[in-house]
C-alpha cells in the first residue's frame, strides 16, 4: 500500500469516527503512543503526560466532526491539537521544562551492568543539558520530529513554518546538539 492510500485511509477513518465509535477507537489505538511520547518529552512527568494525552483525545473526539481531509493529513490535525494542548499547559505552569533526570534514571534497563547504567545516565545528563540550551521552538520541533514521528511537512502544517524552514531549524539544532555532545565526550567515537 502506498503512502497516499494510507493517508486516504486515515482521512476516511477520521470522517467515519465522527459517528462510529469503533472508527474512533482505531484512531486512538494508532496514535495514542505517539501523542504520549510527544507529551512525555514536552512535560517530563509521566502522570502529567498521561493526563495531557487524555485531554488531546477528548478534544479530538469533540472536534472530529470538524476535521476536513482537504485541508491536510489527519496526523497533522491531531498533532496541532496536541501542540496547542501542551502549549496551554506549559503556559499555565509558567515554566518550560524537559524530562527530569530522576525520571530518566528510573528508565534504566534491567539486565545491564552497573558500568553501563552509569554511562547511560551520564550520557542522558549530557543530552538533557544540551537540549536545555536549545530554544523552545527548537525543542518543540525536535519533539514533533523524533517523539511524535512526524514528517517535516506535517510539522510545518502545525507550526506555520515552511517545510524547508522546519528542515533548516532541525538541521541546525541537531548540529548544535552533536557539537555540544562531542565537546562533552558523549558523541559518537
Amino acid at each position: 500500500m502506498n503512502i497516499n492510500a494510507v493517508l486516504a485511509d486515515k482521512a476516511e477513518l477520521a470522517v467515519r469516527a465522527a459517528t462510529e465509535p469503533v472508527a474512533f477507537a482505531s484512531i486512538y489505538d494508532h496514535y495514542v503512543s505517539r501523542v504520549y511520547k510527544y507529551m512525555r518529552y514536552r512535560v517530563g512527568d509521566p502522570t502529567e503526560a498521561e493526563d495531557l494525552t487524555s485531554q488531546v483525545f477528548e478534544r479530538v473526539l469533540a472536534k472530529i466532526g470538524g476535521y476536513c481531509p482537504e485541508r491536510g493529513p489527519f496526523a497533522g490535525w491531531l498533532f496541532a491539537i496536541a501542540h496547542n494542548t501542551v502549549v496551554d499547559y506549559l503556559r499555565s505552569q509558567k515554566r518550560h521544562r524537559l524530562v527530569p533526570l530522576e525520571v530518566m534514571a528510573e528508565a534504566a534497563c534491567s539486565g545491564t551492568g552497573p558500568e553501563e547504567v552509569v554511562i547511560n545516565i551520564e550520557t542522558r545528563e549530557k543530552l538533557l543539558a544540551a537540549l536545555s540550551r536549545l530554544t523552545d521552538r527548537e525543542r518543540n520541533l525536535v519533539a514533533l520530529k523524533f517523539s511524535a514521528g512526524l514528517t517535516n511537512r506535517a510539522i510545518a502544517g502545525i507550526t506555520g513554518l515552511t517545510e524547508s524552514n522546519v528542515a533548516v531549524i532541525l538541521f541546525r539544532a541537531m548540529r548544535r546538539l552533536r557539537a555540544e555532545l562531542e565537546a562533552k565526550g558523549a558523541g559518537r567515537g
